[in-house]
Order: structure tokens, then sequence, then C-alpha cells
């Protein structure tokens, strides 16, 4: 049995933010071009699980009328401080992260993917859980907004697995953790 990873799949302004400061995605669609996904699908077929923050949770349910469309087909897990009832294949959790990480890996089943906010990146990378980074860096400026990475986190040197370019100026990184 292969060992099950974390990824971090997401994207972010060329200056490291993941959303405006008003949680606003909007400038995503600078670089939506009908047929391409940018790998989307491939990683969807890759893994079960979904890890995402709180804050997150709660921008992508307002972007889609209430619902999580990750549920679906995937094992959710929202990443909060607070007690909330779990909803259908998602579990809120406010336990430790390395070990729900850890009890995630010892079971059968595909990669684990991340996709964000800062806050839950920052814990999963305190604990040095994050196994992959593939981020797509979208071609804007935005001068201000929510940080992909937040800083706190330990050094974590990383070897490139791959990079593309588009012709909608996207450049997707696929990194890996060095051992």
């Amino acid at each position: 049995m292969e060992k099950r990873k974390v990824v971090i799949y997401i994207s972010m302004s060329l200056d490291g933010f993941i959303a405006t400061k008003d949680d606003d995605l909007s400038w995503l669609e600078i670089v939506q071009k009908e047929g391409l996904d940018y790998g989307y699908e491939d990683m969807m077929n890759r893994v079960d699980t979904y890890i995402i923050g709180r804050k997150t949770y709660e921008v992508i349910k307002e972007l889609t009328g209430g619902s999580l469309p990750q549920a679906k087909t995937l094992d959710c897990y929202v990443l909060t401080r607070q007690k909330l009832e779990n909803e259908e294949r998602v579990t809120f959790y406010n336990g430790d992260i390395k070990r729900l990480i850890t009890k995630l890996k010892s079971q059968e089943g595909k990669d684990i993917y991340c996709d964000g906010g800062g806050q839950a990146v920052k814990m999963l990378m305190e604990h040095n859980l994050v196994d992959e980074f593939i981020i797509s860096v979208i071609p804007i400026i935005l001068g201000d907004g929510k940080r992909l990475f937040i800083g706190g986190t330990p050094m974590d040197k990383l070897q490139l697995v791959d990079s593309q370019k588009f012709k909608t100026g996207l450049v997707q990184l696929h990194y890996k953790r060095k051992n």
C-alpha cells in the first residue's frame, strides 16, 4: 500500500494572496478558459479526502448557494475551533491536526487534498504534514488580502516536480517536500 499524501492544491495571486480582504475570488476568472481546468480533474481523481479551514468552508458555501460541492464525492474535514454539528460527509474537526492526519494516512485510501485557507495551511505546515504543493500563480497583483503563507511556520525545503505555463498567463508550480 502506497502512503497517502497531503497535497495543497490552490491558486494565489503573484503577490501571494488567495483572496481579497473581503473574500472576493472574482479575480480568478481572468484565467478561466473553456476546456482548461489546470489539472483539477486529475487532482480530484487522485484524492478521496478534502480538508479546509472553517472560513474557507463558509466562503465556498456562500459562493455555491449553501453547499460544499466536494462533499458529493469526497470525505470532507473542516478545521475549526468551534464545536459544530457534523453534516453529511462533512466532519467539523477541532482536535489535534497531527492526530487527524496520522489517522487518515494510516487508513486505506487516496491522497488528501487541502484547499486552504491560510490558517489551515499554516497548521499543516507547522507539523510538517504537507507532502506536496501544487500552486497556480495567477497573473495579477492584488496588493492586499488573505495570504496563502501567513508566516510562523518552520523552514521547509522543497524539490520542484514540475512547472507548467499556460497561454492565460497562469503558471503552475508542483513541489514535494525534500526528505
